[in-house]
């Protein structure tokens, strides 16, 4: 038995290749949409794709099952639990082979049996593996995101973002239950999870990429719990706001994820074309770093760095229904980048790309670039001593009740769009989050609508609090 891990760090997600190396069968378990990762490591071991299945509905990327079964003419196999409303709405025009609980199939010499483990979601599919050319014993699990490195699946996003009245509760007693089968298996069993850190999936997950199921019963809190009333609490306390973009990927991947056969490259623009389209309202994300975007950047465009948590703002603040356009630093690596890291969220509408020539001919042509003031700890300290400045917190609400500026209001980055109407107003406005990467995001939004006297926190409440400047701790329902 091979096996092979692929591990997409802005989506913090897991994907695996399992092959059998004497019959050159392979089996790929939770794929993106980035095909070619695949193929090419089936090939790099001389193996042949012939099966392709996912453990759920995934809500924090788009599915690339359909597009690695077209592409290599695979067996797709998906879940038919969860009942008539968690269907995939494409299985049988795809030819798939439906899965229930306890249903067994064959990857060469390996053995894959289909566990039903619901509560993140009622149709979610775990896949125990055994190595029948070596043991009877089984090897290990693929639990998808059931069950992580130090903690559970979250069962509350088909309320929070998916907008399913009245599942939460439901959903987290379906997972305890699950939790309580799923520990007869022996301690030896591996567990090989479908997120690490960084993932909204859940609250507290582990960076470390497997496990065993006898390490996390002692570890993992979800795997301690006895209590079901305290699971269901605990369960449901703390967990992070989901993108908004969760719920159009729930949807696309139920009704099926569009085949692209190739991530497309959008077409260069010309420089002298950027006016025009920021003229009718169109989309702009400037790519560069936040620091050369406070530097000089051209007005109405917004930042988006390409780094690693690119991927999570581009959900919150990038159009599914419209096109879009792309700053980049250059048309070669950034550029295939940022559009395959777009298209693993489902964002195709990338309509175009212009280069940082085009920041160059906006001011060459006589038109004023915008920047964006950066201020430090003392400098803020002693202008809200003198009432000179107002002050936003936009980090996430639990991260404004462990600890925030005295009397400043909090309004999550991910929502600024649409509490336009509350942020302050009438003086200069200093924006902060912990390190000063959200608060850089966030300076930009409000520029592009608008609101133009905005200064950035260097090192944000981390560098207020370590350099010992007054700290609050309060209730997160009394924000402003």
């Amino acid at each position: 038995m091979l096996l092979k891990r692929f591990y997409d760090a802005k989506l913090a997600q897991a994907s695996y290749l399992v092959g059998c190396a004497e019959t050159g069968e392979a089996l790929v378990i939770d794929p993106n949409r980035d095909a070619d990762q695949y193929v090419a490591a089936a090939a790099g071991e001389r193996l042949r794709i012939t099966h392709v299945t996912e453990t759920h509905i995934h809500a924090d990327f788009v599915s690339g099952s359909r597009e690695l079964a077209a592409r290599t003419g695979a067996r797709l196999l998906l879940s038919a639990e969860g009942g008539r409303d968690w269907q995939y709405a494409f299985a049988d025009d795809d030819g798939a082979v439906l899965l229930h609980d306890g249903d067994v199939f064959m990857v060469g010499n390996i053995r894959i049996e289909a566990l039903h483990t619901p509560g993140h979601t009622p149709e979610h599919l775990s896949f125990l593996v055994t190595d029948t050319a070596a043991t009877e014993l089984p090897m290990g699990v693929f639990t998808g995101d059931f069950v992580f490195v130090g903690d559970v699946g979250r069962p509350d996003l088909l309320e929070r973002a998916a907008k399913v009245a009245n599942t939460m509760d439901a959903s987290a007693r379906q997972l305890f239950a699950a939790l309580q089968r799923f520990k007869s298996l022996p301690d030896h069993v591996q567990i090989w999870p479908g997120h690490g850190a960084g993932s909204a999936c859940g609250k507290s997950l582990g960076a470390v990429p497997q496990s065993t199921l006898g390490y996390e019963r002692l570890v993992n809190w979800g795997l301690a719990a006895t209590s079901e009333e305290q699971f269901v609490q605990d369960v449901l306390s703390g967990q992070p706001e989901p993108p908004p973009y969760f719920a159009e990927m729930k949807r696309i991947n139920r009704e099926g994820p569009r085949v692209l056969g190739a991530i497309a490259r959008p077409r260069a623009m010309r420089p002298a074309e950027l006016a025009a389209l920021l003229d009718r309202g169109v989309v702009v994300a400037d790519t560069r770093s936040a620091d050369a975007f406070a530097a000089g950047h051209v007005p109405g465009t917004i930042n988006l760095p390409l780094n690693k948590s690119f991927t999570t703002w581009a959900g919150w603040f990038l159009p599914y229904d419209a096109d879009f356009y792309l700053l980049t630093t250059d048309g070669g690596r950034a550029l295939d980048e940022a559009v395959r890291d777009l298209a693993m969220i489902g964002l195709d509408r990338v309509a175009g790309w212009f280069s940082t020539d085009a920041v160059a001919g906006w001011a060459a042509a006589g038109r004023t670039l915008e920047t964006i003031r950066q201020m430090r700890p003392a400098e803020l300290a002693a202008e809200l001593a003198n009432g000179q400045a107002a002050v936003l917190d936009v980090r996430a609400p639990e991260e404004w009740e462990a600890g925030h500026l005295p009397d400043v209001p909090n309004i999550p980055l991910g929502q600024l769009p649409a509490r336009i109407g509350d942020v302050p107003a009438g003086r200069p406005l200093v924006l902060h989050c912990q390190g000063g990467g959200r608060s850089a995001i966030a300076a930009s939004i409000l520029q592009a609508r608008g609101i133009k006297d905005v200064v950035n926190l260097t090192g944000g409440f981390g560098a207020w609090s370590t350099e010992g400047f007054a700290v609050e701790r309060g209730n997160a329902e009394v924000l402003r």
